[in-house]
């Protein structure tokens, strides 16, 4: 008993090692179609269940004798003085917060096995709801910054690819987008967060930043302020608060049971848990209180006015939801911070059993949806704004998502007219060409009279290039396909059909995106 709050580690560990199982298994072929649903879900109850029994032994034991507070388990980072452990929280936020959101999972996950029963791509939603939970237990049992931006990271990925689950529907993937180019501004934030405090107070362990000097320094004041303002800022859009909000009412894309979970009861109260952990920073900083509360007040007064005259009921629930956390951060401002722990504790609980409930109560509607209260309908312009959602959409459209959209074509644009031109590459790039060229040649004259045509190369890198491939052009043809006779040219057919496959399943978004984690875990 007295090593068993250092097993918290494998509380998010076992998330991961199901993600990992399941995409592996996918890939292997072995629990593809109908027959692996039974596996896929198993894996991922079997996988939440144990880090729930984990987690509430670890409760148990701090109840009756007592735990430390932080657990470090090794060292990720190390640099001069400076390093980042692998550490966790223990203490009263930690422990409850881990409960929960191994709680909320675990019975997601079971509501999940006949809600996307012979669905498409069942498999993957599995994986990609382990692949959160994983995310959420770490954000909310980190020890510190570095190890929350990981967790942060990965419930963006997972939140992206959920609501982009039916991927062959232009708004899904519409929708996911907006969500992910909305959240890059609380990443970008929280990156802030960690340099400054990196640069001003030399950690980013909560135990020691809540202890630093600089809290009760005079001198302190601005490095204080800036420190709070992003990691404010973060929590703001991971929470959807104004002006971020637009995003997650496009993200009920998603199927119900990710509704539930991601924005209904866990991912949207990520950010409240983030402000609850700057308690010390905001008692010291009146700017920081005062952004909670003018921010919060607002969302909570758009949240309750949009969700008055939305007709169906899981725009409803979540205009209700962001209402309901623009008060947390109202609390928060005032500095009621246990109360609003235990509010964010009933609401999550409340809240996802409504959006798994949604569904149900939909078929057993009789009547058309109630219309909006009579005082809202009387103030027209108001009920009109409401209607509109405060035109909110249209800015979020115009401030990010539509320069991003413009900085792509131009980065195409460049890619076409400048860089292909300086190599001497032309825009489309045809598989093994001239094995087809001389597949067509051969049908007419022989091999050996056939021209040596390649594609025209432009500048100085062209011409070389241009050389370089008429020599391997001759090569191939002259030695290696008339050497190797038919069945050397059947072999090449086959790898240019693979090679095709590969280039269009890595053309695909999610599997650049994939690559892109890929990427992300190496450097970590």
């Amino acid at each position: 008993m007295s090593t068993l709050e250092e097993l918290i580690w494998l509380v998010p560990l076992l998330p991961l090692l199901s993600t990992l199982w399941i995409g592996a298994g996918f890939l292997a072929g072995w629990n593809r179609g109908e027959a692996g649903e039974n596996e896929s879900s198993k894996v991922a109850i079997i996988t939440s269940l144990l880090s729930l029994l984990l987690i509430v032994a670890i409760d148990i034991k701090a109840l009756i004798y007592g735990i430390d507070e932080t657990i470090i388990v090794g060292n990720w980072f190390n640099s001069g003085m400076f390093s980042i452990n692998l550490s966790f929280t223990l203490d009263t936020l930690g422990l409850l917060m881990t409960t929960l959101v191994a709680t909320i999972t675990l019975l997601t996950i079971r509501f999940s096995v006949n809600y996307l029963h012979r669905e498409a791509g069942y498999q993957r939603f599995f994986m990609l709801l382990s692949m959160f939970s994983f995310a959420m237990l770490l954000i909310v049992s980190a020890g510190n910054i570095g190890i929350l931006f990981v967790g942060w990271e990965v419930a963006g990925v997972s939140s992206y690819l959920l609501i982009a689950y039916n991927y062959n529907r232009n708004n899904a993937t519409k929708n996911a987008t907006q969500a992910i180019v909305t959240n890059r501004v609380g990443d970008a934030s929280l990156l802030a967060a960690i340099f400054f405090s990196t640069l001003w107070l030399g950690t980013l362990e909560w135990s020691e930043m809540a202890a630093s000097e600089l809290l009760v320094s005079e001198s302190g004041g601005m490095q204080l302020g800036l420190i709070s303002f992003t990691l404010i800022l973060a929590a703001f859009v991971k929470s959807a608060q104004i002006p971020f909000s637009p995003w997650i009412t496009r993200a009920l894309e998603g199927p119900t049971p990710s509704s539930s979970i991601f924005y209904g009861s866990l991912m949207i109260h990520a950010g409240v848990y983030l402000v609850l952990r700057l308690e010390p920073f905001i008692e010291n900083s009146v700017t920081a209180s005062w952004a909670l509360l003018t921010i919060g007040g607002i969302t909570a007064i758009y949240g309750y006015l949009s969700a008055l005259v939305q007709t169906d009921i899981k725009s409803t629930l979540i205009f209700s939801t962001i209402s309901q956390v623009g008060v947390m951060f109202v609390g928060c401002g005032l500095g009621w911070f246990e109360t609003v722990t235990i509010y964010l504790i009933l609401h999550a609980i409340w809240r996802s059993w409504q959006f798994l409930n949604a569904p149900a109560h939909m078929h057993s509607m009789s009547q058309p949806t109630a219309p909006a209260p009579i005082w809202l309908q009387r103030m027209q312009r108001l009920y009109a704004a409401a209607m509109q959602r405060f035109w909110l959409d249209q800015l979020t459209q115009w401030l990010l998502l539509r320069p991003t959209q413009r900085l792509s074509k131009d980065i195409h644009a460049f890619d076409s007219n400048v860089v292909r031109p300086i190599i001497g590459s032309s825009n489309e790039i045809n598989v093994v060409s001239s094995l087809a060229e001389w597949e067509e040649k051969s049908a007419i004259c022989d091999l050996e009279s056939t021209s040596n045509s390649v594609p025209l190369g432009s500048g100085m890198f062209g011409s070389i290039l241009q050389q370089i491939a008429t020599l391997f052009k001759w090569i191939e043809e002259h030695l290696i396909l008339k050497g190797g006779g038919d069945g050397m040219v059947s072999a090449i057919k086959g790898m240019e059909s693979f090679i095709n496959k590969v280039e269009q399943q890595l053309s695909m978004p999610r599997y650049l995106l994939l690559m892109i984690m890929a990427t992300f875990v190496v450097i970590l």
